[in-house]
């Protein structure tokens, strides 16, 4: 029974038998997650009246906080090795991935010039909670600890198949963005959303949107090219 609705469950999200996705699956997916998304700002402005502007802390955790089970629950379907690897693993190697990329997200953000001080810390860390669920969970959920995945897909950036592009160019994307977003920080413009990390959360978001997109597009290309190769 449990596995019946696993199986309905992944079906409805376009996974097939193999464990692969189409390209309108993968746009399922993308829809749900952006949705969420939309949801946590709907929370934060409705629920709570604090917007990234107001109140950066808890908009950033309220963000983080609804996208993570989303982010989780659809990957765990995308895994690998399911005979192998239950959904409660991958749920429990999630939690290690959103650690472990909030701890190098802070690192990096750090070590590129973000501020540091008790004012910043709890921005910086709900931001970097919110990068590791754009960058590190849905590898984590998919690839758990295989080394050779994760440098084939994001050191070599060789991805083969729809999931690897739903992980790798999405994550790049909220990386980039990320960085474009911080460029108005040193301005002398004097706009409360220059502050840390507000614009760079905005970037990061955008970014986040436009890999998906980017992703969509090359799946729709590389299926084009190898039904020609085939022809």
């Amino acid at each position: 029974m449990k596995e019946a609705k696993q199986k309905k469950l992944e079906t409805s999200i376009g996974v097939s038998s193999n464990g692969s996705i189409s390209a309108l699956g993968a746009f399922s997916v993308y829809l749900m997650t952006e949705l969420f998304l939309a949801v946590g700002f709907w929370v934060a402005r409705f629920k709570f009246s604090v917007d990234l502007v107001s109140d950066p802390s808890l908009t950033l955790f309220l963000l983080w906080s609804i996208e993570f089970p989303v982010v989780v629950i659809i990957y765990s379907f995308l895994r690998k090795d399911p005979e192998k690897c239950s959904c409660s693993k991958a749920v429990g190697r999630s939690i290690l991935g959103l650690f472990s990329g909030a701890f190098m997200n802070a690192l990096g953000a750090v070590a590129l010039g973000a501020p540091i001080g008790a004012q910043y810390l709890p921005k910086t860390i709900h931001w970097s909670f919110l990068m590791s669920v754009f960058t590190f969970v849905p590898a984590t959920v998919v690839f758990g600890a295989s080394l050779t995945d994760w440098h084939r897909v994001f050191a070599s950036v060789k991805p083969s198949g729809n999931i690897e592009y739903m992980i790798l160019v999405p994550a790049y994307g909220a990386i980039i963005g990320g960085w474009f977003g911080a460029w108005p920080m040193p301005l002398d413009w004097e706009r409360p959303w220059q502050e840390w990390p507000i614009c760079v959360c905005y970037g990061a978001i955008g970014g986040y949107i436009v890999g998906q997109i980017v992703s969509l597009c090359l799946m729709l290309f590389l299926r084009k090219h190898k039904s020609l190769k085939v022809a």
